[in-house]
């Protein structure tokens, strides 16, 4: 049997499920896998966090370094963002330079940290336009079944809201914790067919015709956004995501915090 017949077979016994308002793993449309995060799991690291969101499994460490300031931007300190598909982590990853998915997963983490001010940048600076701290944020995919988005993105802010500046080892005074401003939430939904899921697990992934992804404020503003796969949204089904999102960036939110 070729793998679009299989594809399709998928679509068609999810969208029933979807019909009758559960999913292939019993969840509802609007309800997230178990999460698990646990902070602090790297000692050689600033910060750093493992996350689990069902089977998808990240690690982030954090890195924090002085360095020199962008020339446009001469007071203010300097976030980079990097993901790494680890091909223990999936046999659809590739030993190798990035390629497309971890160029993508890195903006779109990087998006959210950065359009929704997790970091009071301003803080990190040491000499204007000359030193700055720069925070490096290193992402590695352990395991992948689905949600690769939400699930990098919960650890890199969890890694974040533990990381603390190493001023003492360069004679700049104690150790100080990461100036953040606010924690702004990252949620994926995706279309099959008629239905919107939330957190889409890996079947579900492979056979969507739409993704959106949202990073929701404190006040259930949007900071940003990103567009996946060739399908479509109306402008209701737009407004039913960030409804969706609203909801499950407070749940968690809360994880973080905790």
């Amino acid at each position: 049997m070729s793998e679009d017949i299989v594809c399709e077979l998928m679509r068609d016994y999810l969208h029933q499920l979807a019909a009758k308002g559960t999913r292939i793993d019993g969840r509802k449309h609007d309800e997230y896998r178990k999460i698990e995060i646990k902070k602090n799991v790297i000692s050689s690291a600033d910060g750093s966090a493992q996350v689990s969101i069902g089977n998808t499994s990240v690690l982030v460490g954090v890195k924090v370094e002085l360095g020199e300031p962008f020339p446009d931007t001469p007071n203010i300190g300097v976030l980079t963002t990097n993901a790494e598909l680890i091909p223990l982590a999936s046999p659809t990853f590739e030993p190798g330079p990035p390629n497309e998915e971890s160029i993508e997963l890195a903006r779109v983490v990087d998006r959210g940290l950065r359009e929704g001010q997790v970091i009071n940048l301003e803080k990190l600076c040491v000499a204007p336009g000359e030193k700055v701290w720069i925070v490096f944020v290193d992402i590695h995919v352990l395991d992948y079944d689905g949600n690769l988005f939400d699930t990098a993105y919960l650890a890199s802010l969890a890694a974040l809201t533990c990381t603390k500046i190493p001023a003492s080892s360069q004679g700049l005074g104690e150790d100080f914790p990461l100036p953040i401003n606010g924690l702004p939430i990252e949620c994926t939904v995706v279309k099959i067919k008629d239905y919107l899921l939330i957190d889409p697990a890996l079947d579900e992934e492979r056979i969507a015709d739409a993704r959106l992804t949202m990073a929701i404020d404190e006040m259930g503003n949007i900071r940003a956004i990103q567009k996946g796969l060739s399908g479509a949204f109306t402008l209701d089904e737009v407004k039913k995501v960030i409804s969706m999102c609203r909801v499950s960036s407070q749940y968690l939110r809360n994880l973080v915090k905790s």
